[in-house]
Formats: C-alpha cells, sequence, structure tokens
C-alpha cells in the first residue's frame, strides 16, 4: 500500500492517521506540493491522479483520491479498529463532523485557492492571512456548537475511541495554530485534540514526523 502524501497536507494527514489507527503499513511517497512549481501538477503524478490533489492511496492496483473516500475504503476492507460506529445515527453524526471539517471549512484555505487569490485576483499577503483565519475560525465555531450540544461527545469527538471525525479534527487545528488562529474560544475542540495527541497514532502521523518533514 502506497501513500502520495505531503507532511503538511491536512488531508493527507488525515489518512495518515487512519493508517496508523487500523495498525495498517504503507509507504510513504511525498509529493512536494510547492517545489518546482508543485509536483502534484507534474506529468508523474497526473498519470497518478488526474485530479492532481493529495492524497492519493494506491493498492492492488487501485487509486483512491480523495481523503474520505480514502478512509472509508480501509474502513470497508480492512475493519479492524473502525473508525465509524456501528449504529446509522452514530456514523451519519461523525460523517456529518468529518465534513464540517473537509467540506466546509478546509477547501476554503486550500493550497490552490490561496495561490488564486495572490496570483489572479492580486490580493496582498494580510489580506489572505485574514480571509484563512476568517474561515478557520467560521469551521472551528461551527465544529464546537456541534459538539457541544450533543451527548454523544465523549472523550473524543463521539464517545470514548477515536472516529473518522477525530482524524479530521485534529489537522484542522494544526492549521488553525500554523496560521495563528487562537483556540481558547473553541475548549471542546482543544480538549479532544490533547485526548487524540496522546496517542501514538496521532503522533505519528504530525507533520514534523513525516519523512518529507522540512
Amino acid at each position: 500500500m502506497k501513500l502520495y502524501t505531503y507532511f503538511r497536507s491536512s488531508a493527507a494527514y488525515r489518512v495518515r492517521i487512519a493508517l496508523n489507527l487500523k495498525g495498517i503499513p504503507y509507504d510513504a511517497a511525498p509529493v512536494h506540493l510547492l517545489r518546482n512549481g508543485g509536483e502534484q501538477l507534474s506529468d508523474a503524478y497526473r498519470a497518478v491522479n488526474p485530479a492532481m490533489l493529495l492524497p492519493a492511496l494506491e493498492d492492488d492496483g487501485n487509486v483512491i483520491g480523495q481523503s474520505l473516500a480514502i478512509i472509508e475504503y480501509l474502513e470497508e476492507t480492512q475493519p479492524q479498529t473502525p473508525l465509524l460506529p456501528s449504529d446509522p445515527a452514530g456514523r451519519a453524526r461523525v460523517r456529518s463532523l468529518a465534513l464540517t471539517v473537509a467540506a466546509d471549512t478546509h477547501p476554503l484555505g486550500n493550497l490552490r485557492v490561496l495561490k488564486y487569490l495572490t496570483g489572479e485576483l492580486a490580493v496582498p499577503d494580510d489580506v489572505k492571512l485574514a480571509w484563512q483565519q476568517h474561515w478557520l475560525r467560521t469551521g472551528m465555531s461551527a465544529l464546537e456548537s456541534l459538539l457541544a450540544t450533543d451527548p454523544r461527545t465523549g472523550r473524543y469527538s463521539h464517545g470514548d475511541t477515536p472516529t473518522l471525525a477525530d482524524c479530521c479534527l485534529v489537522p484542522q487545528v494544526f492549521s488553525a495554530q500554523r496560521f495563528g488562529v487562537d483556540l481558547a474560544p473553541y475548549p471542546i475542540i482543544a480538549r479532544i485534540h490533547a485526548a487524540c495527541n496522546e496517542l501514538p497514532a496521532f503522533q505519528q502521523a504530525h507533520p514534523a514526523q513525516q519523512p518529507d518533514a522540512e
């Protein structure tokens, strides 16, 4: 199994956490998002993933893009250490929490969006940072509210074992901290983040621990 990854990619970070939680060994194939204009745009990587996005997982001749699709594939093919609850309502909640990050928040601070802001639209760096921080805070506020108002929130986002939701929450907090967003208004997110990072699976997936870390 091969994971095309980049150490600071939030989407790749999610998949690394999932692989580690499930105890699935994999080979990391770093694709640098900035070097040489972005290695994800190269012909070599386009042949792997025509969408030219990270991550991509190669397994048994199949290539799967999109972090949540990859994690769902892992869930179905290697169900040990499940990352989704057994009940339909619980699975729906966990997917909803994950998508609050992966669909509603992360794309607005994605590298190609930011490059369009500073390139085509000539947005100054300080305005770009304000854009990032605004959408990060908006997404974190929504996630905090969802966690705070549901009794199924436990030590982790859903109960007392990590789920797909936590695979998304932790990388999003990393991005928020990287871009100067204060976590004080989000005490439940901060608590869950701390609990997750006590586990080796999360520690080993951290960007600083990756072979391509700078």
